[in-house]
């Protein structure tokens, strides 16, 4: 179960060679200890969301747990998703980013249904009150930033009607004796009006616009759209405000912008200005329209808004009513992101001439209604062209109470899980856009990881995942070449010393392969990690597609690969005993040190380092993925730099628990003299989508020296 594991969800396995020991001590070893007010939350310059939370206070709040997860819009489009924690000693802890600049919302949550507030983070959205927020700055977030201390507007609260409360901003410099416009601005179905504030930063969006004077002077009332003549007489009781419809705006998310559609539309004279942030108003009988602006807003697919806009706009195209379409926001769905934007792009077109009508940079036209399958009509996942997947169970959870998707969806290949929603008699769920990439998950139905039936790929060493590509120019050296046009996997049985028993490895070989040309081919030994085996660089790797393309488009020198299985107790004598003979016997290549390469991730990672201290000059050709370089104890520094031609070293980011280890390393080879290449950081964690960037830059390099 991915929870319960390291954060790269392998099993270490139960005999590893010396070298690879310091693998499992790192990473079962007690963690630190967290004192009871340290943060829960730690954020870097760079949007590193770091949380450690101290094991004894879930307890205490919750009992014991066998998994913690933190739950927050960190998902694709921003979607509420899950990050699990891995438990180390007495901390739970776990590194998420980089994260876009933006707000955050989380909580922290054991066994999917025991919900913690960070008692660390005193932020609070006040209908959520186990949410807490944070704010990652950077230019794309500046209209959410604070504004500096004293010059923004003030919020105030005004109550009317029957115990009714609204939020009330009035600008910089407000003054009563001075008449303004007004913009009502309104929450949706299950969110609060103070969710404007403490979700949507529409304070700080005011604030900001209005000292960058992008903004006419208004007051701003926020509500959740109830009793909205009493709102109204309310705020022309207590504040100086334009009476007029010309002076009049109104604008909301979800049920609160149709709200503000059917205001607009169907009572005339009232409001000058509209806007629907994912309004779910289909159809209206228009009966009048007399608005300056009518400006409609949605998200992408994953915005149930999305079809509701569409069907919207043939109506209006049809009364002939005038209106302005902000085009699709591709990155967000229906969420406080989004409506953020939206606010952005409304609030200076109020009570004021603008030149630009169209929608907003990077938006796209709407195209129709999106329609996946139905129900039980196709495998799944179903992939559309820009990116959008699909997810659907069989019926054979239709009485589970909960089921979530578990994939590498995240940021550069974070693992998330995102709650599915029942659909009849099965579970579905709609994420992205993606990242044209390779993917991987598996359901999670009421905590108990399955496989998804209606998917046939297979990963040998995780019975429970499934797989599937999205295409894009990104992804193309990870998609099949033409048929018949790539390289061969075959299996090779050997002999084993060490175990005693038949073993095998899987070999590709080049398209054109000659077991009798004059010249043996080079020759790259290639190995997996921790709780993996040699079908895992074919199944998850994509070692294959890599190395076809790279063969056809010029850039491979053509070589055997070799992909064995590192599980054994004494890898050194593994593979320079029994996997290398074997490899010679059975295929035309060479058995020199200069036509030898040999690389691994992880856990083949440690035994490649292992080899290259041991039998310096072996293998000319040397690359390591996600590991670290161990004790420096007789270590022949010459050795390693007069018979080492290329020795290339690759590593995650902050999110890839072996990061500070291996940064280490770096300097333990600088004081030995070890000369190496490090490729920089590959952005990602300790998982596929970074092994198979190192695989894609390595190859290329080999043998060409």
């Amino acid at each position: 179960m991915p929870f319960a594991r390291n954060q790269g969800g392998r099993r270490l396995v139960a005999t590893i060679a010396a070298g690879v020991i310091a693998i499992a001590a790192v990473l079962l070893a007690p963690g630190p200890q967290a004192s009871a007010d340290a943060p829960w939350l730690n954020l870097s310059q760079d949007g590193f969301a770091t949380f450690s939370v101290p094991a004894a206070a879930v307890e205490a709040a919750a009992g014991p747990v066998s998994q913690l997860a933190v739950e927050g819009n960190f998902g694709p489009s921003s979607a509420w998703a899950e990050y699990g924690l891995t438990r180390r000693g007495d901390v739970w802890s776990g590194v998420l980013g980089p994260l876009r600049p933006g707000l955050y919302s989380y909580q922290v949550t054991g066994d999917e249904t025991k919900v913690l507030k960070d008692p660390t983070n005193d932020t609070t959205v006040a209908s959520k009150p186990l949410w807490s927020t944070f704010f990652v700055p950077g230019d794309a977030a500046r209209l959410l930033a604070d504004a500096p201390e004293g010059q923004g507007g003030k919020i105030e609260t005004l109550t009317y009607g029957a115990g009714g409360k609204a939020r009330v901003w009035t600008p910089p410099g407000y003054a009563a004796r001075k008449t303004h416009p007004v913009l009502y601005l309104q929450s949706g179905d299950g969110w609060s009006a103070t969710d404007w504030l403490d979700l949507g930063r529409a304070g700080q969006i005011l604030d900001n616009l209005s000292l960058r004077k992008a903004m006419e002077p208004m007051v701003v009332v926020i509500s959740d759209g109830d009793d909205p003549r009493g709102l109204r007489k309310a705020v022309a009781a207590r504040y100086r405000v334009h009476r007029d419809p010309a002076h009049q705006a109104i604008a909301g998310v979800a049920e609160g912008g149709a709200q503000a559609l059917r205001a607009a539309l169907t009572s005339p004279g009232q409001f000058a200005y509209a806007g629907s942030f994912s309004g779910l108003l289909t159809d209206v009988k228009v009966t009048g329209h007399h608005v300056e602006l009518l400006r409609l807003y949605t998200g992408n697919v994953t915005d149930p808004a999305y079809n509701a806009t569409a069907r919207l706009t043939r109506t209006l195209d049809r009364a002939r009513v005038r209106y302005e379409f902000d085009g699709v926001n591709p990155d967000a769905g229906a969420n406080w992101n989004a409506w953020q934007e939206n606010l952005i792009d409304f609030v200076p077109r109020l009570f004021r001439k603008v030149r630009d009508h169209g929608p907003s940079a990077g938006h796209r036209p709407l195209k129709g209604e999106f329609a996946p399958p139905a129900p039980g009509t196709t495998p799944t996942p179903f992939v559309t062209e820009d990116g959008f997947v699909t997810f659907e169970t069989t019926t054979a959870f239709a009485a589970a109470r909960r089921v979530t998707v578990w994939a590498n969806n995240g940021r550069n290949g974070s693992w998330l899980r995102v709650p599915m929603t029942r659909q009849g008699d099965r579970w579905r769920v709609t994420m992205g856009p993606l990242d044209p990439w390779f993917y991987y998950y598996q359901w999670f139905v009421d905590g108990v990881p399955v496989k998804d039936a209606s998917n046939p790929a297979k990963v040998t060493t995780e019975p429970n995942w499934s797989t599937f590509l999205v295409n894009g120019p990104e992804a193309r050296l990870l998609t099949d070449v033409p048929a018949g046009q790539g390289g061969k996997v075959e299996s090779m049985t050997y002999r084993s010393s060490v175990t005693n028993q038949d073993r095998t490895a899987l070999v590709w070989t080049p398209p054109g392969y000659d077991p009798d040309r004059a010249q043996p081919y080079p020759v790259f030994y290639l190995q997996h990690g921790g709780g993996q085996n040699h079908t895992d660089w074919v199944e998850m790797g994509r070692a294959k597609q890599i190395l076809d393309h790279h063969f056809l488009d010029g850039n491979l020198v053509p070589m055997v690969v070799v992909m064995g299985n590192g599980n054994v107790p004494d890898f050194n004598k593994e593979l320079l005993d029994n996997v290398v003979p074997a490899a010679r016997a059975r295929y035309h290549v060479s058995d020199h040190p200069s036509q030898q390469a040999l690389a691994g991730l992880s856990m083949g990672g440690a035994q490649t380092f292992g080899v290259l201290k041991a039998f310096p000059g072996r293998f000319g050709y040397v690359a390591v993925f996600s590991a670290w370089f161990g004790s420096d104890a007789g270590v022949d520094a010459e050795a390693i730099n007069n018979g080492t031609k290329l020795l290339r070293l690759y590593v995650g980011d902050r999110t890839d628990f072996v990061n500070p280890l291996f940064m280490t390393s770096l300097t333990t080879m600088d004081d030995l003299g070890v000369r190496y290449e490090f490729d920089g950081v590959t952005p990602g964690p300790h998982g596929w989508d970074v092994w198979q960037k190192n695989l894609i830059d390595l190859a290329p390099r080999l043998f060409k020296r």
